[in-house]
Formats: structure tokens, sequence, C-alpha cells
């Protein structure tokens, strides 16, 4: 994996990554990560938190993309959780350097929408991951669950937050205690999902999606998610605040001159992330 550096007019520059362990692609305003280990079921490795570290930043960067796909290679598992040999290696000190824990709030709060596509197996910091993009469009056969105390562990990439906070503290508890695997359609019925659909409409979901956000403008996107994130943990008041003063900036934004103006002329919003 290296670093190749491209510029454009006015100086802006790009980075773009050559990667070993994930694929990317770049299609119009979106950009599609694929955990690129079918042979591991797209184990998560050093390597590849590695890479997608760096993914994520290529494409939060770059202010063509306006949303980030993060799906898995074949159709056994979107990621089978962490390499339980590079596990076993762990010294206590080691749990507290940032890895995924810090990569994924670094997906949480990167600007533009994440969206998990989640078809097979996602278990442990697979499901972790999962959970800690913005929209999760899962299939009905895929598998998610907690197994890490079977190992005698515990999910340390904010599993044991970010779950009770989505589908409620009693459930956690359960899918955590137990170690129990959901399947699809049962992670939508407890909110765990955004979107569960057949395989075979799976490409068909993650389209309709994505045209649904890019219709949006970017920096009330962007607003509305730190509002959420940022609000969750405090008194409704707070919060409020939070939201009070993210649509201060936005009304002193051309988006939303030309967001409000569209809709009186009754024509489509041609937003410019200004």
């Amino acid at each position: 994996m290296f670093l190749n550096i491209s510029y454009r007019m006015e100086g802006e520059y790009i980075m773009k990554f050559n990667y070993k362990m994930i694929e990317t692609k770049k299609e119009n305003n979106v950009f599609r990560i694929t955990l690129n280990r079918p042979d591991t079921h797209n184990a998560l490795e050093k390597q590849m938190l590695d890479e997608l570290e760096l993914a994520i930043l290529e494409a939060d960067q770059n202010n063509e993309i306006k949303a980030i796909t993060i799906q898995g290679a074949g159709d056994k598992a979107f990621a089978s959780g962490a390499n339980i040999n590079q596990l076993r290696d762990k010294k206590p000190l080691e749990a507290l350097v940032p890895g995924m824990q810090e990569l994924y709030k670094k997906i949480e709060n990167c600007s533009k929408v994440t969206i998990a596509v989640v078809n097979g197996f996602a278990l442990g910091g697979g499901c972790e991951l999962a959970l800690a993009s913005d929209i999760r469009i899962v299939t009905n056969t895929a598998k998610l669950g907690f197994p890490e105390l079977n190992l005698g562990i515990i999910p340390s990439a904010g599993g044991t937050q970010r779950l009770s906070r989505i589908i409620g503290k009693g459930r956690a508890l359960d899918m955590i205690l137990t170690g129990k695997i959901i399947n699809g359609d049962e992670s939508e019925r407890i909110g765990l999902a955004s979107y569960v659909v057949n395989v075979n409409e799976l490409e068909d979901k993650i389209q309709e999606v994505i045209k649904k956000t890019l219709e949006k403008g970017p920096i009330a996107t962007y607003l509305a998610k730190k509002a959420i994130h940022k609000g969750f943990d405090l008194d409704q008041d707070a919060a409020m605040w939070i939201e009070k003063l993210s649509q201060t900036v936005i009304f002193g934004t051309e988006d939303k001159q030309e967001g409000t103006t569209a809709f009186l002329e009754k024509r489509k919003a041609e937003f410019k992330n200004k």
C-alpha cells in the first residue's frame, strides 16, 4: 500500500492509496469500499483496518464524494470479526491503544453519509463496524451477533455502547450476554437494521438509498449527523442548543438559499456545499 497525491486546479489535492486487502471504487458521488478477503470471511486483521482507515480519509477529504458504502466481498460475510490469532497475542495495555474503537469513531463522525451493506456474517467487530455506519442495509439471510464472551472477552469497538443506544439496553444485554446470532429480519424488527431486503434486491436498495442521500444538502447532512451524535447523551435542553446552533450556521449558507429557492420554484436544488 502506498500513497499517490493528485493535484487539481487552484492547488487542491486528492490523496489516493493503493490497497491490498480492500477495494475502492468511485461511482459519481459515491465512494464504495469492499473488504476483500473472502477466503477469511473478511476477518478484520490489522492491515485491513489500517487500509479501511485510509479509505475513509480518502473519501472524507474528497469534496466530490457525498456518500460511502462499506460491504464485504463474496456472499459469506460482511466481516466475520477480529483475526483470532492476532487477538490471542494481545497484551493488556494493547487494549488501550486507539485501534478499532477509534477507527469506528472516525466512521461515525465522517462528514459523508456512511452505509453498511451487510450480507452474510457480521460478527463481533464486523457488527460493530455496521453499527458505526449511519445506515445499515441488511439481507434477510445475514447473520449478526456478538460472540466475544465465548472467547472470554467483551465487544470493545463500541459494541457495548452503540448497540444499547440503537436497540435499547435490554435487547443489547440479551444479544451480548447470550451471544445469540440474529438474522436480517430480526435485526430490522429490533431496530438494528435500517432496511432488510432479499439478496437479489440488494443492489437496487443500495441505489435507492444512495439516490435519496445525494439529493440532500451536504452541509445540512453533516450538521444533522453532528446534532444527533453529539446531542444524544446530553439533556434535551443542551442537545437542542446544538440543534439551534447548527441551524444558525446553515442559515448563513448558499445551500440553504438554493434549497429554499428551488422548492419555491418547483425545481431540483443544485447544492454547492457552500
